[in-house]
């Protein structure tokens, strides 16, 4: 036993050799982190950690020069000779010495212009150089929270996983990532492949480092992992920015290096205030000292985010090159303050990769077998960066934290705590867990499912529900009922469902249901009950109009080749009329009164807009995401999409079965949908929509084509998916139909520049919808209107004036909703 201590001592000991190690402090003895390590003429190293200690790591003895650099200070260079491991170098930085002796000031042309326009203009010269490449990349990400509360709406917040001391403080996430990326430029593709990641606290290690989500190409127009902030070396940077040239100084290789300060035009915009540094005659970023705020990124929740860039000479290909990157975030939600960073080290760049066509794919993420389950041994002798004493500490209290919570007995005291039954469950709710067995049973209480219409009065919705999850792949099923009581009719309707998934690759799913509900004639639902319960009790407007369907249904749905998801149904069913049972409001009886339940007639309260009947439907749809790219995970695939192509949907729908042949009908319908980033320009939506039948019959008339309309002063849209001033009922075919949906929101590209309308930080939004049928004159509207407003942080709502046209009538008014973009 004490030969296997012996050999495990000296492997651990082993790993420190080939190391140069050290503290990197300022003049006054504070630690300075995130400062740049490496070897002399190489773009290979590391950076010191938020204690200010590093390790560089070094294959055998010799002499090498080692460069400390860090924005803001002087770059130093170490000789030194080494004999053996580990060596132990400790560096005291000295703030940077910046001049304006060297540079002639002309009253016709800021210098700090030419800087920049010369930067703009080289940009694609600059970027060539490294067009190919592959690299290394480590990343760890910290967030901390102070002062945690103990409860969120009356509901305990916990311990965020046991790292908090008595005043509710401490790290509530720590990562770690290693991985190989692989970059082009033209055509603009990425791939990773995750080598070792790691959680504190966590079992399956996976991290939200992806290098791609951390690429902040500052020779971009425009960042989009910083919600399109307009680059200070943009095509139109001269736009949004002022400059200032603040002084100079040479780097360790004698390049001029040009301090620029970046001075916003307008606060509100989507800019960076803070430092650039450029190289003279190269005209490439040296480093970013960049800082931005919730009101820029359009992110209310966030108070600061914080970017720092150094790059390096690469000699071989003749180009400064990213080598180290850090995210600092401070954010405030609700009495939580979280704040943190994420570190990012680029190493071992080759510049001339050998690329084929089977190089880059759809699949941009991977993992490597076994990635998320490296030992602590390992992570020693990767690591380029050395944990803090902090950060240790929370690895071993949480790793040990994480075997104790596994266990039963913890997870059935949890339970025991959660599952106790409290007086208001009866009316809202209430579920029992075994967390340890991964399954629940739930209760789902009346008094958040109630509501109103003129059918069915109040009503409300009792229902119970069982879930159990088979293992940590996606597999689970889930079975439930609901009844729902409406107290105008006197009538219960129960319903029932079972579900069952069995991965989280292809993701197949299939559910059986039935029993009795009430349904929209609309099958696009564009009335919220919400809404119509609202209208109904307090201005009398019941645009809801429902029926009554009996049925069993099979559904089926999964993705069966990346991009492409295939989904059908088999429903038998029984559809009833209905007609209203009350004339209850809260608003005074006025002239007109409720409408009827009738959608093609609102004045007729005995004939219904159909005859009883039963017939069968069959769905088959499949959507088709174009160029979709994908992250593979060790247990699941995630889709992101690709804006570069549209998304198409093909349905085929055929009705049969029924005693009237009239009713049966074949219709085929298509959607394409695309939402296009235009970088500084904001952002642009479409969607278009049509449908035809293979006949034109008498079908029920909820089975007929139909435009999501809307009558609300406020409504709650879906979005690109309706038209604001368009009565519900009002155009529907049994022939073809088609309609288009367009809209730009400008975000600060136009408002931005106009005088004082820009401190306000609006955003101009216009917009174009159309409607054609067969049967029926075009209907048109047009759109104008302003998002982003509100106060101070929250800026959530948005107004449009909306221009319509139909059968030459026309018809203007206001529209008001809440908006994130």
């Amino acid at each position: 036993m004490k030969s296997v201590y012996f050999l495990l001592l000296l492997f651990i000991s082993s790993i420190t050799i080939g190391q140069i190690q050290g503290k990197i402090i300022d003049k006054k003895g504070d630690a300075l982190p995130f400062v740049s390590v490496y070897l002399n003429k190489t773009v290979t190293g590391t950076t010191s950690n938020d204690n200010g200690d590093y390790i560089l790591d070094i294959k055998k003895p010799g002499k090498y020069t080692i460069v400390f650099q860090f924005i803001g200070f002087t770059t130093l260079k170490k000789e030194v000779t080494i004999t053996k491991f580990p060596y132990i170098l400790d560096v005291t930085l000295e703030e940077e010495s910046v001049s304006l002796k060297e540079i002639t000031i002309s009253t016709k042309d800021n210098p700090a212009n030419r800087i920049i326009r010369n930067v703009i203009a080289s940009k694609e010269k600059n970027t060539d150089k490294y067009a190919n490449y592959t690299a290394k990349f480590y990343s760890r990400g910290l967030t901390r929270i102070k002062d945690a509360p103990e409860k969120f709406f009356g509901q305990s917040t916990g311990d965020f996983g046991g790292g908090l001391d008595s005043t509710r403080s401490g790290i509530i996430y720590l990562s770690e990532t290693f991985s190989k990326i692989t970059f082009q430029k033209k055509p603009k593709k990425f791939k990773e492949k995750i080598v070792a990641s790691k959680v504190s606290g966590q079992d399956n290690g996976v991290s939200f480092n992806r290098a791609e989500d951390s690429n902040i190409d500052l020779y971009e127009n425009s960042i989009e992992v910083f919600n399109d902030l307009v680059s200070p070396v943009s095509g139109n940077a001269f736009s949004y920015y002022r400059y200032k040239l603040v002084g100079t100084f040479y780097d360790k290789n004698g390049k001029l290096i040009n301090k620029i300060k970046l001075l916003p035009k307008r606060n509100n915009d989507r800019v960076f205030q803070g430092h650039i540094y450029i190289v003279e005659n190269d005209w490439a970023i040296y480093g970013a000292d960049l800082i931005t705020t919730g009101a820029q990124v359009n992110i209310p929740i966030v108070n600061t985010l914080k970017l720092k860039q150094g790059y390096n000479y690469a000699d071989e290909i003749g180009a400064w090159v990213l080598i180290s990157q850090s995210i600092d975030f401070d954010i405030s939600i609700f009495g939580f303050k979280p704040s943190g960073k994420f570190s990012y080290i680029y190493s071992d760049y080759n510049f001339n990769p050998t690329f084929t066509e089977n190089t880059f794919t759809n699949e941009v993420l991977s993992f490597e077998e076994n990635a998320t389950k490296k030992d602590s041994v390992f992570w020693n002798t990767l690591r380029p960066v050395p944990l803090t004493k902090e950060e240790v500490s929370d690895y071993k209290l949480k790793d040990s934290i994480k075997l104790i919570r596994k266990s039963k007995k913890y997870l059935d005291s949890l339970d025991a705590k959660g599952n106790k039954f409290g007086f208001l469950n009866p009316l809202t709710g209430y579920t029992y867990r075994d967390s340890y067995k991964n399954r629940s049973f739930s209760y789902d209480g009346p008094l958040l499912q109630a509501g109103f219409n003129t059918v069915q009065g109040f009503y409300t919705t009792l229902g119970f529900s069982y879930f159990e999850q088979l293992n940590d792949e996606g597999k689970w099923w889930n079975a439930g009922m609901d009844f729902n009581y409406a107290f105008s009719e006197k009538k219960l309707r129960p319903t029932f469902y079972f579900t069952k998934k069995w991965n989280n690759i292809s993701k197949p799913r299939l559910t059986i249901s039935g029993g009795i509900e009430t349904l929209q004639f609309n099958d696009r639902d564009p009335i919220f009950k919400l809404n119509n319960t609202i209208s109904s009790l307090f201005n009398r407007q019941n645009f809801l109009k429902i029926y009554e369907k009996t049925a069993a249904k099979v559904r089926y749905s999964e993705e069966i080749k990346n991009g492409i998801y295939f989904s059908t149904f088999l429903e038998y069913a029984k559809r009833t009329p209905l007609f209203n049972t009350t004339n209850y409001s809260f608003a005074k009886q006025d002239v007109n009164g409720f409408t009827s339940n009738n959608p093609l007639d609102p004045t007729d309260f005995t004939n219904a807009a159909f005859t009883e009947h039963n017939i069968a439907t069959l769905n088959v749809g499949t959507t088709i995401v174009i160029g979709q790219k994908y992250l593979s995970y060790p247990d699941r695939k995630f889709n992101v999409g690709e804006s570069k192509f549209p998304t198409i949907s093909l349905n085929y729908m055929k009705r049969f079965g029924s005693d009237n042949s009239n009713l049966n009908s074949d219709l085929f319908i298509a959607n394409i949908r695309q939402d296009l980033n235009a970088g500084n320009f904001g952002r642009f939506q479409y969607h278009l929509r049509a449908g035809a039948f293979l006949e034109k019959k008498d079908i029920a008339f909820m089975d007929k084509l139909q435009a999501n309309g809307n009558q609300l002063l406020f409504p709650i849209d879906r979005d690109l998916n309706s038209f604001n001033l368009l009565e519900y009922y009002k155009y529907y075919t049994n022939d073809k139909y088609a309609e288009m949906h367009l809209e730009h929101n400008f975000r600060g590209a136009i408002l931005g520049k106009i005088p004082l309308l820009n401190k306000l930080n609006f955003h101009l939004v216009a917009g174009g919808k159309a409607l054609f049928m067969a049967d029926k004159k075009p209907y048109t509207e047009y759109s104008v209107g302003l998002s982003n407003l509100g106060f101070g942080k929250w800026r959530f709502l948005r107004v449009e004036y909306v221009s319509a046209r139909y059968g030459g009538i026309k018809e203007r008014g206001f529209v008001f909703r809440a908006s994130l973009f």
